[in-house]
C-alpha cells in the first residue's frame, strides 16, 4: 500500500516562495508511477497543478502555474517536490500529492490517481 505524506505548506506574502515535499512509502520495486500535485481552494473543485512520470521524468503543468512552479523528484529519497515561486493569493489552497502505477502519459484528472496524501495548506496573503 502506497502512503504519501506532504509537508512544507505555510503562509507567505504575495510574491513569496514555498517548496512542498511529498514523501512516499510502499512503492512496488521496479514499478513506474505517475506522480502529481493537486490543489483545492475553498468552494472550488480539486485541480491538477503538475505531474511527473517517474519513468521518463516528463513533466506537465497547469497553465495557471507554468513558469512559476516546478515539480521534481528524488527517487533515492522517494520524495516528490513542488517548488512554488511568485505566489499569488489565487494559489491559496490545500495541496495534495497523488500517485498511480503507470508507465505512460500522466494525466491531470484526479480520477487517474488512486493514492493520495492528507494535504498541506498554502496561504498567500496580498
Amino acid at each position: 500500500q502506497v502512503r504519501l505524506v506532504e509537508s512544507g505548506g505555510g503562509s507567505v506574502p504575495a510574491g513569496g516562495s514555498l517548496r512542498l515535499s511529498c514523501t512516499g512509502s510502499g512503492f512496488r520495486h521496479g514499478s513506474w508511477y505517475c506522480m502529481g500535485w493537486f490543489r483545492q481552494a475553498p468552494g472550488k473543485e480539486r485541480e491538477g497543478v503538475a505531474t511527473i512520470s517517474t519513468r521518463t521524468s516528463t513533466t506537465d503543468y497547469a497553465d495557471s502555474v507554468k513558469g512559476r512552479f516546478t515539480i521534481s523528484q528524488d527517487n533515492d529519497k522517494n520524495t516528490l517536490y513542488l517548488q512554488m515561486n511568485s505566489l499569488t493569493p489565487e494559489d491559496t489552497a490545500a495541496y495534495y500529492c497523488a500517485a498511480v502505477p503507470a508507465s505512460g502519459v500522466c494525466f491531470f484528472s484526479e480520477q487517474h490517481y488512486n493514492y493520495w496524501g492528507q494535504g498541506t495548506q498554502v496561504t498567500v496573503s496580498s
